[in-house]
């Protein structure tokens, strides 16, 4: 904020000031109110101290979501699924735990209207296995309140889970029974309602690893990012599905590689990906169908490409993780960007190599107070670090 006066007189001067001055004292107060960028010191640790299988935290509200796996000395696992505070990083409650050779819990998020979804995998057999989803809603009772009941055959492993909160959510699923085709639908995953399910039948998706993927709410359609299965150092394709009527749009992207993250600003219509080969983010006009790629800030090579996306829609921003920091010395950092492609901060003393995480790392924020959690510090995937930014 900026202060201008114009000096007419002394008088006039003598009246102004005692404003200036409760004008400065405000800036001065609200300037220590506001958080450094960076890890801000909370670390979750998951209760039995076993692996991470996906987090989440409540933009709309104060706690987060993680599950975790630990195996014990008898061959058994010990799965659970835990709450925990933004504010502490502690733990809250376990809302579920069991100690079986047969059981897992997967969290696939804080959906909807702060609504908590986890996937439960109960092996029956060699290349059996029951999957059933679990809600809490709203996520601070801290307990399951029903079931979500996917569209979808037990055969189909559902891959992807929209990222958005305060709506709808995009979901990407695979069928496993015979011809591995991906298909996506919308949810309200709180009211368990679905849309039409809509096969992907272009061969660039359907014949390749998960795309970055996400939901435009204003739309109602999925923003997919090629994931290559062949050559790896051509230009892959940018898609849209609409999940009312399953019209399929692609043109080609800017950026060369796998992509390995994807978000969206349904306001400016504008994707950001981050691709693998060119070490590089790219910005897309969806409706243009047009885009530009820079590398990530002082990455000169693969080894720095970036990873997951996350779009903050109340300030406008994009934050993209990158593993190996190319603004640091050592570690891992996040970049932040507005919609414009312009590069706002760069974040380092993270460390959240993907080395050993089954669920790939990723971000999550709450925009009101522009915080976040990030997988990390611990390599064996046990805890997540707190930032402001």
């Amino acid at each position: 904020m900026r202060a201008s006066v114009t000096y007419f007189t002394v008088v006039l001067r003598r009246l102004i000031a005692p404003c200036l001055c409760c004008g400065l004292c405000l800036v001065l107060s609200a300037q220590a109110e506001q958080p450094a960028v960076g890890p801000n010191g909370i670390i979750v640790q998951s209760q039995f101290g076993g692996q991470i299988f996906g987090f989440d935290i409540d933009q709309a509200g104060t706690e987060g979501l993680l599950a975790e796996a630990h195996r014990q000395d008898d061959g058994s696992t010990l799965a659970a699924v835990e709450t925990f505070d933004q504010r502490t990083g502690a733990i809250l409650k376990v809302v579920r735990q069991t100690i079986t050779k047969d059981d897992d819990f997967l969290a696939l998020g804080v959906t909807g209207n702060s609504v908590g979804l986890i996937e439960r995998e109960h092996v029956k057999g060699f290349l059996n296995v029951e999957r059933t989803f679990l809600t809490i809603n709203p996520l601070r009772r801290n307990r399951f309140t029903g079931r979500w009941t996917p569209p979808v055959g037990t055969d189909h492993l559902v891959e992807l889970v929209s990222r958005n909160q305060g709506t709808q959510n995009a979901v990407w699923t695979l069928d496993l029974s015979s011809n591995f085709m991906p298909t996506v639908f919308s949810t309200d995953v709180g009211a368990n309602t679905f849309g039409p399910v809509i096969s992907i039948n272009d061969q660039d998706f359907s014949n390749s690893p998960d795309p970055g993927f996400a939901y435009d709410p204003v739309r109602n359609r999925a923003i997919l990012g090629h994931a290559f299965l062949g050559n790896p150092f051509i230009a892959g394709w940018i898609a849209t599905v609409d999940l009312a009527s399953g019209t399929f749009t692609k043109f080609r992207s800017v950026g060369i590689g796998d992509v390995n993250g994807l978000a969206y600003d349904p306001v400016t219509d504008t994707a950001c990906a981050t691709t693998e080969i060119d070490f590089s983010v790219a910005f897309y006009n969806i409706a243009t169908q047009s885009g530009f790629s820079q590398p990530l800030p002082g990455a000169t090579q693969q080894f720095f490409s970036g990873a997951a996306v996350e779009f903050d829609p109340v300030n406008r921003l994009f934050l993209v993780a990158q593993e190996h920091s190319s603004t640091s010395s050592s570690g891992s950092s996040i970049h932040v960007y507005d919609t414009a492609g312009n590069l706002i901060e760069s974040l380092n003393g993270f460390s959240f190599s993907n080395a050993f995480n089954v669920v790939p790392a990723h971000i999550a924020i709450k925009p009101a107070n522009r915080t976040g959690f990030v997988d990390g510090p611990d390599e064996g995937v046990t805890q997540l670090q707190g930032f402001s930014y």
